[in-house]
């Protein structure tokens, strides 16, 4: 089995606390790391839990740099997941392939998996198990679900042969065209796509095993406990692994506490995780930025620079190397463009403020008005000034 996992540098410690709960199970199995970034000071791979590292220069994608140019730090680090897989699919003695998300501690063997897909050639894990009753539930889970996805793509296994090599070939073209945080267009990453996949694959299976996947959107049903060994387990059956999604930014611990105040035991695992992490590095400066996240010059990169660049051909084939600030830059088209949608932006609400001026000076002149109008309307313009009176009637309109 090869295992890989898709990160920046921020996630670094995150994906050694992985790949240690990996070598612990199962010390047989490759596990490569998927990097999308510049290596940090100090990085030794020698030291590292990993057996490779695979650069996004390696994927193969023609023009990588304006490719990647075109996605946010999460929509580049899923992106690359398909055309990962399809590379590694292609080695020699590679039969299975799993991907595992960075922010995932495995707590049990996960050979049933691998013998899984001796029967199955893809497999995937639901968010949710269990049908939802409370209103709240029903919106945090199973409407984010249909939102997100049905499936979570912090893990996927196939084998790299029939169906299972066309999935990870189907599955990594759409991810290279449309793999985009843009739920209004149905599009949510990696993940909308194969909601689509058991329709098109006969030979995938649907995980559902307990133990798979656990975490805040369904914990609510999946009981933590520990038997007399101190091995984790989840209504009964062990414990195969945990994601800890939106550790960082504290929405995951938010969810612990509306969906598992009372579970002891998910608090323990989460405390128990939270000490993996600074073991390893979690909120050290060198960890902290993305090296495609600037333009050259070390200008934040806008999310909408980077969608309009994504769209358009003829600005790609303008500027091939975007981050480049070497003139004519993309940079500099960028301002400029900004410049002038503020300047009309500014001249069309100019054009507005006018239009209501009229409006509300033709009103004050109409023999209709009464006094008291225009007592207050004088009372306003002397506290909040003309621009004052005209949002407050047009809030009013």
């Amino acid at each position: 089995m090869l295992v890989y996992t898709s990160i920046t540098k921020s996630y670094l410690p995150k994906a050694r606390v992985l790949a240690k709960s990996v070598k612990d199970f199962h010390p047989d199995w490759k596990f490569v790391l998927l990097y999308s970034d510049d290596l940090p000071d100090g990085f030794d791979l020698s030291l590292e839990p990993f057996d490779e590292i695979l650069t996004i220069e390696e994927l193969g994608i023609p023009n990588w740099k304006a490719w990647a140019f075109g996605h946010t730090v999460v929509e580049l680090c899923t992106a690359v997941k398909g055309p990962a897989a399809e590379l590694l699919a292609q080695r020699q003695g590679i039969n299975k392939i799993m991907y595992i998300d960075p922010d995932i501690k495995l707590f049990n063997s996960l050979n049933f998996l691998e013998i899984m897909l001796d029967e199955h050639e893809i497999l995937l894990t639901p968010h949710l198990l269990d049908i939802e009753q409370d209103i709240n539930a029903i919106q945090d889970n199973e409407i984010s679900a249909l939102k997100h996805g049905v499936y979570n793509l912090g893990f996927f296994a196939a084998r790299t042969s029939g169906q299972g090599l066309d999935f990870i070939r189907w599955w990594a073209k759409r991810l290279q065209l449309f793999c985009r945080d843009d739920i209004p267009s149905g599009l949510f990453t990696d993940q909308r796509w194969c909601d689509l996949a058991p329709a098109f694959f006969s030979g995938l299976a649907i995980v559902r095993d307990r133990g798979c996947n656990v975490a805040t959107w369904n914990i609510a049903h999946r009981h933590l406990s520990k038997n007399e060994e101190g091995v984790f387990l989840v209504s009964g059956v062990p414990l195969r692994f945990y994601h800890f999604t939106s550790y960082d930014n504290g929405n995951g611990m938010g969810m612990l506490m509306k969906y598992a105040s009372e579970q002891t035991f998910a608090h323990e695992l989460w405390n128990s995780y939270g000490k993996d992490l600074l073991a390893e590095g979690q909120g050290e400066e060198r960890y902290k930025s993305w090296f495609y996240g600037q333009f050259e010059n070390g200008e934040s990169i806008p999310r909408e620079s980077r969608r309009i660049y994504q769209i358009r051909r003829d600005l790609q084939l303008a500027f091939p190397n975007p981050y480049s600030v070497t003139e004519p830059s993309y940079l500099s088209w960028w301002k400029a463009e900004s410049a002038q949608k503020k300047l009309t932006a500014s001249n069309i609400s100019g054009i507005k403020e006018r239009t209501v001026l009229k409006r509300v000076i033709e009103g004050l002149c109409s023999p209709r008005v009464g006094i008291s109008f225009l007592e207050k309307a004088i009372q306003i313009m002397r506290h909040e000034g003309l621009f004052g009176l005209i949002k407050r009637i047009r809030n009013y309109s």
